[in-house]
């Protein structure tokens, strides 16, 4: 008796170029050769990359306004064996782009869904951004309104972690005039734009020179970009009320010089700024 996983078909979630078509894997052409079918975000957007490469397979339109419709026909050719590739426009499916449904639909399941890796905007701009990598959060588009982008940005304004975001840069002066407004002249922010093709441009600066630059140069505002935002960095001698509340406690049981050193060791703040706290408390 054949095992029913055995003739299940493979979904392959294959990444494509951002722009130079020498970027795309040997494997990703593999894969996007042997499939039966390949869905795609754009069928025609991506019928120029198969003829780029002479892959003639059949295609099928699978996007935003789609994707929830479509998962159960795509999984049912998947259980009767066939194998499919999920491509975007450009660069790795489901990173701000359609897919996630299709993908927890087949896991649950039980189809198999592999990844064929390759380039991502996101991780292609954060590896030349010059801003600390070793922990990062993608934040996918901005809004496109001042009001709700403002707020997005707010909510963020005390992440420690580099702040990697999507951006149209048609909206970039517009963008940066509100990280001014919400995270401050000096915040440092990259632009990235046009990645790997002939016009890439990466700029980095304080959030407020950045921005008279964009000013300057119209031809900043075109092309897809990807918008980084160093993180924030804590005064040291930014008293939160966490650290007030432990000094509280700890004084009800030492003295002070005791109780200050616990807690500028627990919170990351000088000992003197809070001896002084503690003096008043006293």
């Amino acid at each position: 008796m054949t095992d029913k996983a055995e003739i299940l078909g493979t979904l392959y979630i294959v990444a494509t170029p951002i722009g130079n078509l020498a970027d795309i894997s040997q494997r990703a052409l593999d894969t996007l050769a042997s499939v039966d079918i390949i869905a795609c975000e754009d069928t025609r957007h991506t019928k120029k990359l198969l003829s780029a490469f002479s892959i003639s397979n059949k295609t099928l339109s699978l996007h935003d306004h789609n994707e929830r419709q479509k998962q159960e026909y795509v999984a049912s050719l998947l259980q009767a064996g066939k194998n499919i590739a999920l491509v975007s426009d450009a660069g790795t499916p489901l990173i701000s782009d359609p897919g996630f449904h299709l993908v927890r639909y087949c896991r649950s399941l039980g189809i198999k869904v592999s990844p064929v890796p390759g380039a991502c905007a996101a991780i292609s701009a954060l590896s030349v951004a010059g801003l600390p990598t070793d922990r990062f959060s993608f934040e996918g588009f901005l809004p496109a309104k001042s009001g709700a982008r403002k707020a997005v940005l707010q909510s963020l304004e005390h992440e420690a972690r580099t702040m990697v975001f999507y951006d149209a840069p048609r909206r970039a002066i517009d963008t940066v005039k509100d990280i001014v407004e919400t995270l401050g002249g000096e915040r440092y922010v990259v632009i990235a734009r046009e990645l790997t093709k002939t016009f890439e441009t990466i700029y980095s600066d304080m959030a407020e020179n950045l921005l008279a630059w964009l000013e300057q140069d119209s031809n900043q505002l075109k092309g897809e970009m990807v918008l980084i935002i160093e993180g924030y960095k804590a005064d040291v001698n930014e008293i939160s009320p966490q650290a007030i509340a432990t000094l509280k406690l700890l004084l009800t049981e030492m003295k002070p010089k005791r109780a200050c050193a616990i807690a500028a060791e627990i919170h990351g703040v000088k000992k003197n700024a809070l001896y002084d706290i503690a003096l008043s408390l006293k």
